[in-house]
């Protein structure tokens, strides 16, 4: 019994590995926390691509204007809707930090190097944009936002529907 108690916790234990290293991912959906309010600011999405860890605005959270453009930006990104930029691109990782892109502000339009690291488990996205050195600089903390895919939405309205027309029909 003991034996078989020791190779159900063994397997239980291999099995919950790779859930535990994909949470630990930073792709995925995030709220994003300003630093100097502690407010919820937005929502992003995080991929990587071709090794590099990107990301973009998906939904502002009580923007002070309806559809904010990113008036202060230069270059291809002046006057660009917020809602749909892409802000982060880049970075590579490096032994689970990743280092050595780029973070837009678009409040600000300013463009500075940036440093990620997911912690808490997964639950926690520590971002920080600085000028040359990383300490000099400033930090947030983002929270992991639990989304439900596009896929799984659409099957959830078409069985909706399915239900809804068989009661009709009977």
């Amino acid at each position: 019994m003991k034996r078989f108690l020791a190779l159900s916790a063994l397997a239980f234990g291999l099995m919950s590995q790779p859930t535990m290293a994909d949470n630990m991912s930073p792709e995925g959906t995030w709220k994003t926390i300003d630093d100097e309010t502690g407010k919820p600011k937005s929502i992003v999405q995080i991929w990587i691509d071709n090794g590099e860890l990107n990301g973009k605005i998906i939904e502002l959270i009580e923007p002070e204007e309806e559809n904010p453009k990113c008036t202060e930006c230069e270059g291809e990104m002046k006057d660009q809707p917020i809602l749909g930029m892409q802000f982060i691109w880049g970075l590579k990782e490096d032994d689970g930090v990743w280092d050595d892109g780029k973070i837009l502000d678009p409040k600000s339009g300013s463009v500075y190097s940036s440093k990620i690291e997911v912690t808490d488990g997964g639950q926690k996205l520590d971002v920080r944009g600085y000028v040359g050195f990383a300490f000099a600089g400033r930090s947030q903390v983002w929270h992991r936002v639990e989304a439900t895919p596009v896929a799984t939405q659409t099957q959830d309205q078409s069985a909706a529907q399915s239900v809804a027309t068989d009661s009709t029909v009977n």
